[in-house]
């Protein structure tokens, strides 16, 4: 049974989902959505490239993976999902799940959670260890929002953290050569590439995660690598008796 009432599905702000949210159900809703919406859309308005599927991680039983990729379009959310064969939950700002906002009936039903992205929230973290319980995945923009090609600046450590805290290794999806959104023209069709890159450990430190994260970004987005680089701190090696 769901943990959440009526009354406080009107009131809440979903910066807290639980476990029960991510059932049967949802699941088949989002694979539905995925496939009879997702894959048909970038069929028929994109020309677009997969590549390193051979990267992506076995879903073997109590697996964890962060899904993070550079954030160029409000499509970057279905583009993932499409290209990794995921379900995901995804990490998204609090504004995008005001009842004004058009799309948020669609994003709080394909499992989407709020973040208040000025101060972290123990909601947050308590989220992640629900959906980990099951079998979702977890997506983050670690840019935070939709940004310009060209440079990965301003990247916070934040998503590294939630992963170490979850236990959960980071899977990299580079969004290359999107060309913008499709043209209703007769037989225009607009560019996208995607690279799923290897798993990134959760065991290394978050400055050290955040830096892999931006290099294989970079390496294969054409992206300008802006995170400084972290000092390498060498381990003692006891001398021989």
């Amino acid at each position: 049974m769901s943990k959440v009432s009526e009354k406080e599905k009107e009131q809440r702000n979903y910066n807290r989902r639980y476990a029960s949210e991510y059932g049967f159900w949802r699941s088949i809703w989002y694979m539905i959505f995925l496939y009879c919406v997702t894959v048909p859309f970038f069929s028929i308005f994109y020309n677009y490239e997969i590549t390193g599927r051979e990267n992506l991680p076995r879903n073997e039983k109590g697996s964890k993976y962060v899904y993070c990729g550079n954030h160029v379009s409000i499509f970057d959310p279905f583009l993932i999902p499409f290209a990794t064969k995921r379900i995901m939950a995804w990490m998204a700002k609090k504004e995008l799940f005001d009842p004004s906002e058009k799309f948020s009936k669609l994003i709080i039903s394909l499992g989407a959670f709020s973040v208040d992205r000025t101060k972290p929230e123990i909601a947050t973290f308590k989220t992640v260890r629900d959906i980990f319980t099951t079998r979702w995945s977890l997506g983050i923009f670690p840019q935070g929002g939709t940004r310009p090609y060209g440079k990965l600046d301003g990247i916070k450590p934040g998503f590294a953290v939630i992963a170490k805290n979850a236990k959960a290794d980071i899977v990299p999806v580079a969004i290359a050569d999107f060309s913008g959104y499709p043209q209703l023209k007769p037989f225009k069709k607009q560019t996208v590439r995607l690279h799923i890159c290897k798993p990134i450990s959760y065991k290394l430190p978050a400055e050290e995660i955040a830096y892999r994260w931006c290099e294989e970004i970079s390496k294969n987005a054409n992206y300008e690598n802006c995170y400084p680089k972290p000092e390498v701190v060498k381990e003692e090696v006891p001398a021989e008796v």
